[in-house]
């Protein structure tokens, strides 16, 4: 794809041979990092890290890069790899294994029950699900390595919380960065023609990482309390 509006650091990357769905990625990630930090910092939003919601993001354009719709399959595989690690954990559990032997079977199980639903997509003549890119689906398993240590840690109830937050975000972020819609066309098209944009990505970073004040959902939990101090 190629406009003559697009910013001359654009242009000069295409000249150099750098396809444009790497150079829309590169310069929308650090954005997608910010949202991320703006929801756990600000909204009071918590998740498994930045790096794995954003990770996950990515993933999720990937597999949902030529329709909007598809992104119901990254959602049924994110549910499965979580349902499936949280199911582990109770199986396991008798046998007091160490963590990595105790993962890797895991992942193991995990990786047949995706391969599960993706031949059910295929059986029921969902070829989008079943020609799902690898590579994001191997993302998303991943994820359950991260989820298992925090069972582990906090307990199941925690990293079933922090993996519906962890979702919430990544469809916040797939939202900003999709190609397939239209608030994701637009900042994509803005951020190709003014490019230099995504430097203020930096002092939006300053600005929350002074922030001192409540969350907004302390504001909530708390709201009573306020108010009667009010």
């Amino acid at each position: 794809m190629y406009e003559p509006y697009y910013n001359p650091l654009i242009h000069f990357l295409l000249a150099q041979h750098v396809e444009i769905s790497t150079i829309t990625l590169l310069l929308l990630f650090p954005v997608i990092v910010t949202v991320v930090v703006v929801l756990r910092q600000i909204v009071g939003i918590q998740a498994f890290g930045i790096y794995t919601p954003s990770i996950i993001t990515l993933a999720f354009v990937f597999i949902g890069q030529q329709r909007w719709s598809d992104i119901k399959y990254a959602i049924m595989v994110y549910v499965t790899v979580i349902f499936v690690g949280m199911m582990m954990r109770y199986v396991l559990k008798k046998f007091r294994l160490l963590y990595l032997p105790r993962v890797a079977i895991t992942l193991t199980v995990v990786s047949f029950a995706v391969l599960a639903i993706l031949a059910f997509g295929g059986s029921t003549g969902r070829t989008g699900f079943s020609s799902a890119p690898v590579f994001p689906i191997l993302i998303i398993i991943m994820l359950v390595e991260k989820f298992v240590t925090v069972q582990i840690e906090k307990g199941s109830r925690t990293a079933l919380l922090l993996a519906v937050e962890t979702l919430f975000i990544a469809l916040v972020g797939y939202t900003i960065l999709s190609p397939t819609t239209i608030i994701g066309q637009t900042i994509i098209r803005f951020t190709l023609i003014h490019t230099w944009v995504v430097l203020l990505i930096i002092p939006i970073n300053l600005f929350i990482g002074k922030w001192t004040g409540l969350r907004l959902s302390e504001y909530l939990r708390f709201r009573d309390v306020i108010k009667k101090i009010q």
